[in-house]
């Protein structure tokens, strides 16, 4: 397989007595006479991105095993030598060249999720908005809405909730529900990103190079 020529998507033909036949979406065999050209069309060229877009994941899945493999290396040489490994608070690593004009940064983002005290955070605020009332600023009464709804995935929506505890609130319930949503914090997971920087000057800012196709 080369860059240009990726590895075909199968398309499930079969040949009986000398027809040809394709798989419908039940399973079932469609002689291929019988099938409209458009849909026919529509299904080769949809196997034809799929084997580019399956032979690029691959591509992106090599560079990212060799990524860590080569800075591995790297810090097994400076452990080496120095005794200590290169790193930053959570495992934030930056490498860099010599001239300054290029960087890969390592950076660990952990998932977060929340426990039943958020439950008690909730009734709290909700005890707030309500004697507050009328004098309660309607863009409060909205992030706190919005934080304790669920989304599609019936998911909290976390930036919501880290916007409540950056508002200034003096109110002691209000403080106490800002506690419980610390105390209902937990890390439950870790993902590891690697990012590659690039610029032209030391002067000009850092441009990052796209990987991911939705960014590029």
């Amino acid at each position: 397989m080369t860059e240009h020529s990726p590895a075909p998507i199968p398309d499930g033909r079969v040949t009986v007595a000398g027809k040809s036949y394709m798989p419908d979406a039940k399973g079932k065999l469609v002689p291929v006479e019988l099938i409209d050209p458009s849909a026919v069309l529509e299904d080769e060229t949809v196997r034809k991105i799929a084997g580019y877009g399956l032979a690029l994941s691959e591509q992106v899945a090599r560079f990212k095993a060799h990524t860590f493999e080569d800075l591995g290396d790297f810090e097994a040489l400076l452990a080496q030598e120095y005794g200590a490994a290169k790193g930053g608070a959570k495992g934030n690593k930056t490498f860099m060249t010599y001239d300054g004009l290029w960087k890969v940064q390592v950076q660990v983002a952990d998932h977060i999720d929340f426990g039943p005290q958020l439950q008690i955070a909730k009734e709290l605020t909700d005890e707030c908005l309500t004697e507050w009332s009328a004098d309660s600023r309607p863009e409060i009464r909205a992030i706190v809405t919005r934080a304790f709804n669920t989304d599609k995935a019936g998911q909290i929506n976390r930036s919501e909730v880290f916007m409540l505890l950056r508002l200034e609130i003096e109110d002691p319930r209000w403080q106490e529900a800002m506690r419980a949503i610390r105390d209902a914090m937990r890390v439950v997971g870790s993902k590891t990103y690697v990012r590659l920087y690039h610029r032209p000057t030391l002067e000009a800012g850092w441009e990052a190079v796209t990987i991911d196709l939705a960014k590029a």
